[in-house]
């Protein structure tokens, strides 16, 4: 396993991070827990040193499952831990909030969930338009002063929305989408981020599992993707047409398409360590043969406009459907 300087801090991350957003029963339903803490144990024997999780995630419950297991296996040192906070949950009904003793408060379920006494990274979930960067500067500093984070990141955030906070914090890394299929940050936050030496760690490199390749033309999502733009009708089968010619390619390479996309993404000189979301043993052991190398250049955008083709093609067919008369 290849890593790598997390930004400017002290943290050499794995090329590869563990994700746990799929421990959120509302978008993705039930994921059998004791393969994924099998998953977790083969993660470190492949060199993954690296997890993200959030609050928000299962309202605690992806937090509470890690913590558990790395407590009772004894791992925390072992892993290099990141979380993040913007959801309040307490209410009926969940709404941003970055005030300064939300902040404060959050921290400290975060790190009782954990069952830790510190966080590597903290990181916001995503801009509040409310906000008042002051004092989230102020909780953070006061949090790296208690010992409780080490690190402080930011997720979903454009360019000029960390510039604003970096005045009041050091931003060390971003969390943004960014796979084959969601490529809006190359233009914009990926040369700042490099320019800033602050470090990406992107999220859905798969989109969704779309890119996996697992899926057969017929297939029919049931969970949050069922209503989602590429995951039905013509646009899916338009996808299907892009990944059915990148399959030589992926082979040619000794890979198969979820290997391809990871590897597409860690060619990238801006990104730290893509997110995978991991479920069972055989995912992480899988995706970890992804970052051994870097593509060519030529095949790097080779693949990239394989891929902008059959987005093009989906976002046309999907076009057309939305223009079509209700009936028609």
């Amino acid at each position: 396993m290849e890593y790598r300087q997390l930004g400017k801090t002290d943290l050499v991350v794995s090329r590869i991070c563990f994700g746990c957003w799929q421990l959120s029963p509302k978008f993705w339903g039930e994921v059998a827990i004791e393969p994924w803490h099998e998953a977790l144990k083969a993660a470190l024997d492949c060199g993954v040193n690296f997890v993200d999780t959030a609050d928000a995630y299962g309202d605690g419950y992806a937090e509470s499952s890690l913590g558990e297991y790395l407590a009772a296996q004894k791992l925390r040192e072992r892993f290099i831990i990141a979380t993040k906070f913007y959801w309040n949950f307490e209410g009926k009904q969940r709404h941003p909030d970055t005030r300064y003793e939300y902040i404060l408060r959050e921290c400290e379920a975060s790190l009782a969930r954990l069952k830790t006494d510190y966080i590597d990274l903290y990181q916001i979930h995503a801009f509040d338009p409310l906000t008042v960067p002051e004092e989230v500067g102020a909780a953070f500093g006061r949090l790296k002063k208690e010992g409780k984070v080490r690190w402080f990141g930011v997720s979903n955030l454009n360019v000029e929305q960390m510039r604003m906070y970096g005045r009041h914090f050091e931003v060390s890394s971003l969390q943004p989408p960014y796979s084959l299929l969601s490529r809006t940050i190359e233009s914009s936050e990926l040369p700042y981020c490099r320019a800033e030496r602050i470090g990406v760690i992107p999220y859905s490199p798969l989109y969704r599992g779309l890119l996996t390749g697992k899926y057969a033309r017929d297939h029919v999502f049931t969970d949050s993707r069922s209503s989602a733009r590429y995951f039905t009708g013509t646009p899916f089968q338009a996808i299907m047409d892009g990944l059915d010619e990148l399959r030589p390619i992926a082979a040619d390479l000794g890979l198969d398409l979820a290997q391809l996309a990871i590897r597409w993404i860690a060619t990238h000189p801006a990104i730290t360590a893509p997110i995978v979301g991991i479920k069972t043993p055989d995912h992480i052991t899988g995706i970890a043969k992804a970052v051994e190398a870097p593509l060519p250049v030529d095949l790097w955008h080779r693949v990239a406009g394989i891929v902008a083709a059959a987005r093009q093609a989906a976002d046309e067919a999907a076009d057309r459907a939305a223009r079509k008369p209700a009936g028609v």
